[in-house]
């Protein structure tokens, strides 16, 4: 069994596979913090970018979103190739790095053109997406739907059968939604049903994503801990999401949230890019790696060199 990832430290990650990774997650029983960031847009710090910023406030796990494996972009990354974009973010940051890509129907995700969310091909999950992330480094792909790009389950499941079966001993594959994702019929407990999970294990999921308790209408802690119970018992793992710009409540929201994920048994606690856009509040990561696990393995994470 792989160090539990609350132990590890950037060469620890050097040499892990995909087995590994998974195997250190579950070691550390629910207290593994994983934060989404956006790198198109300014980073909070200007010359730092947001997944630096989110790693250095105790997140063990980097989630990229937006980001397009064709035209990668990364605002406050030091000038490197394109193919070399997240392999400088590992080096800069230590963590296991993860990409967004998304099954969308197109006639929904058009109205989204002209705004942050706007689809590119680098984004799409595509079976060629995903074998561009894994070469460039990525540990970890999310299919899932950012807000009005009408990602279906369907879609999701269909994507992760592809993928599963080319990258899938390479890439961790992770699915769901954190909200309805611009599909009527799929919201509260629509998101995702157990028949669901069941799909998207069959078609080669490692991971499956929920929505948190009280982050999206009708989604309750009893709910979930059923869906994560569900899903342990299929073998796989969960990573419950706060996805609706609650990133960015007041620090006693964060940590009610935190208690509750907690409490559905969830492996991986992930925490959205839109406190202020581009990552959550950054005291709000704190608060919540506190909640979940004291500030002994807090401050470790935040402490700890990326050159040990």
């Amino acid at each position: 069994m792989a160090k539990r990832m609350l132990d590890c430290v950037s060469s620890d990650f050097a040499g892990f596979t995909k087995e590994d990774y998974l195997s250190s997650i579950a070691g550390s029983e629910g207290r593994v913090v994983a934060c989404e960031c956006i790198g198109i847009t300014m980073p909070i710090l200007s010359d730092v970018t947001n997944a630096e910023f989110a790693a250095s406030m105790g997140a063990d796990v980097l989630l990229l979103n937006m980001f397009d494996v064709v035209k990668p972009v990364i605002q406050g990354l030091p000038k490197v190739d394109p193919e070399e974009t997240v392999r400088e973010l590992k080096r800069l940051t230590g963590r296991m790095i993860g990409i967004n890509l998304e099954p969308v129907e197109d006639s929904i995700a058009e109205g989204n053109k002209g705004s942050l969310w706007e689809m590119s091909e680098g984004r799409r999950a595509t079976v060629d997406n995903a074998r561009k992330a894994s070469e460039m480094g990525v540990d970890m792909v999310l299919l899932t739907g950012n807000p009005g790009n009408g990602v279906s389950n369907k879609a999701i499941s269909d994507s992760l059968k592809a993928m599963s079966k080319e990258l899938g001993d390479k890439l961790i594959l992770a699915a769901g939604k954190m909200h309805a994702s611009g599909i009527i019929g799929e919201g509260g407990e629509n998101i995702i049903t157990k028949e669901d999970i069941a799909e998207f294990v069959e078609a080669g999921a490692d991971i499956i994503l929920l929505p948190a308790p009280a982050t999206v209408p009708g989604i309750t802690t009893e709910y979930i801990r059923e869906l994560v119970s569900f899903a342990h018992s299929k073998g796989v793992l969960t990573i419950t999401a706060i996805g609706t710009s609650q990133e960015g409540a007041d620090v006693e929201t964060i940590k009610q949230i935190a208690l509750m994920c907690k409490m559905t048994g969830t492996d991986i606690h992930h925490i959205g890019d839109a406190g202020y856009p581009g990552m959550a509040v950054p005291e709000n990561i704190m608060a919540y790696s506190v909640a979940i696990r004291g500030v002994r393995h807090t401050y470790h994470r935040m402490a700890v060199s990326v050159n040990r």
